[in-house]
C-alpha cells in the first residue's frame, strides 16, 4: 500500500472509533447523571430547581464531549490535515 492508502485507512478506522467511543461513553454517563438526579429529587423535593439547574449545566458539559468527538471524526473524513502533508511530497 502507498503513502495515501495507509493514511485513509488510518483516518477512517480513527473516525470510526472517535465516533464510536465518543458518543457511548457520554450516553452511559449522561444515564448515571440523570439517574442521580432523579434519586436526589426524591429524596429532597424542595430543592428541585437548584437540582435541575445544575443537571442541565452537567448535561451540557457531558454532551460537549460528544460533539467535539463528532467533530474530530468529520475532520479526519473530510478536511483531513494529513492529505495535504502526503500529498505534498
Amino acid at each position: 500500500m502507498d503513502n495515501v492508502s495507509v493514511i485513509a485507512v488510518a483516518s477512517i478506522i480513527t473516525a470510526g472509533l472517535t465516533t464510536g467511543i465518543g458518543c457511548m461513553i457520554p450516553a452511559l454517563s449522561e444515564g448515571k447523571a440523570v439517574s442521580t438526579a432523579l434519586s436526589s429529587l426524591a429524596q429532597q423535593p424542595d430543592a428541585a430547581p437548584s437540582i435541575t439547574r445544575t443537571l442541565f449545566v452537567g448535561l451540557a458539559m457531558i454532551e460537549s464531549t460528544a460533539i467535539y468527538c463528532f467533530v474530530v471524526s468529520m475532520i479526519l473524513i473530510f478536511a483531513n490535515p494529513f492529505w495535504t502533508h502526503i500529498i505534498a511530497k
